[in-house]
């Protein structure tokens, strides 16, 4: 049995690209470029912000114009945090079962606390969640470890019979840098760079319910 079950946010707890990826077609509107579909962006959205421009202006975090479009982006997410976003199917009842078993559960995600919070706060079973770390908690963010720890270390839960789930490379990266057991949510964004297969998950599950059936002396 593990002694707490953490979660990234974004393409793995939450479906928040609808949020996202309207804020990104405002940005676009506003600048006269055509709005583009959610499908198309979607496999952007667990890279938050840089993955947004990166789609919709060709811009990385380097570009002279990536501060400018940056705080119009977050202006416009801002204004409609929760709105499209919703849980994953499956979730609620993964969490349910979380709960009836005694396993505390949290959330560990790269967005910014201010982002984070009130977001969270808006999803169903967000505020039952044992412990929330944002991307500005500790000083580095995923893929280093320090998010992992110190959720575990306010859980009081040993990061080796913790498991984190994520839908991104860098969600793996910084599990297994923190000596935790890894699953790679195959319903969430995945990314375009690198396939699930090669991120080193102890599992790749299909479903959140799937989870269920993960035990601890089954990795690899």
């Amino acid at each position: 049995m593990f002694e707490a079950v953490l979660f990234d946010l974004d393409g793995t707890f939450a479906d928040t690209a609808p949020d996202l990826g309207g804020a990104l077609n405002i940005l676009l509107a506003e600048d006269g470029l055509p709005a583009l579909p959610l499908e198309m962006l979607r496999p952007h959205t667990s890279s938050g912000t840089r993955g947004m421009l990166r789609i919709g202006y060709g811009v990385t975090p380097d570009a002279a114009r990536f501060p400018e479009l940056s705080a119009r982006f977050l202006t416009h997410y801002a204004n409609a945090l929760c709105v499209g976003s919703r849980l994953f199917p499956g979730i609620e009842t993964l969490i349910c079962a979380l709960e009836a078993a005694g396993t505390p559960w949290g959330i560990v995600t790269n967005k910014p606390r201010r982002f984070t919070e009130p977001l969270v706060n808006a999803l169903p079973l967000g505020s039952r969640a044992a412990c929330v770390v944002s991307g500005d908690t500790t000083p580095n963010p995923k893929p280093a470890p320090d998010s992992l720890l110190f959720a575990c270390h306010a859980l009081n839960v040993s990061p080796a019979r913790t498991l984190y789930v994520g839908d991104d490379l860098r969600d793996i990266t910084a599990g297994k840098a923190a000596g935790m057991p890894t699953a790679a949510a195959n319903w969430g964004y995945l990314g375009v760079d690198h396939p699930i297969e090669t991120w080193g998950a102890d599992w790749i599950v299909d479903t959140p319910e799937a989870l269920l059936h993960v035990r601890l002396q089954d990795s690899c």
